[in-house]
């Protein structure tokens, strides 16, 4: 067990035949006992630092640890979203992939049946055309006829024959 000041203070010496100075080994011992209390202090001062110290290092190591598990936490946050990120866009692309596709599928369908209605109505045209043309030749035939000549030659003798009646 390690001595205090007052084991210093108390200590006694047995006298011996032409021994030391009485006074000057007090004087010694009381200087002794103040830097032993002054030493004592300092040891209790420090040791309460450490004490401070230790409890604030403990707290910047807790927090320490919290960032890092904070910082690991973010990462794999980060990490999931850019594969989700990334998983959404294949299905964004494969879905836009098929739009164009099904897109592309309808107008060339769309395209396939106008070509085919266009056909048509060629076909339709000219038919009508050549139907029209054979009305027009027949009215002009009729016109240019001579029959036509004679029914106005016959309107004007009408009136007579039906007075004769």
């Amino acid at each position: 067990m390690p001595l205090t000041p007052l084991d210093i203070h108390n200590k006694e010496f047995s006298r011996g035949f032409r021994g030391y100075d009485e006074d000057e080994v007090n004087e010694f011992l009381d200087q002794v006992i103040k830097d032993y209390e002054i030493i004592i202090r300092e040891k209790k001062d420090l040791e309460e630092k450490v004490k401070d110290l230790t409890e604030r290092l403990a707290y910047f190591s807790n927090i320490e640890e919290t960032l890092n598990k904070s910082i690991i936490v973010a990462q794999e946050a980060a990490e999931e979203v850019r594969r989700n990120a990334q998983t959404e866009s294949k299905l964004i692309i494969k879905e836009a992939e098929k739009n164009a596709d099904r897109i592309i599928n309808e107008a060339l369908s769309k395209s396939r049946r106008i070509a085919i209605e266009i056909d048509e109505l060629k076909k339709q045209s000219k038919v009508f055309r050549n139907r029209f043309r054979m009305l027009i030749k027949a009215q002009l035939e009729m016109i240019e006829s001579d029959d036509w000549e004679h029914l106005m030659q016959y309107n004007e003798e009408e009136p007579e024959e039906l007075t004769e009646s």
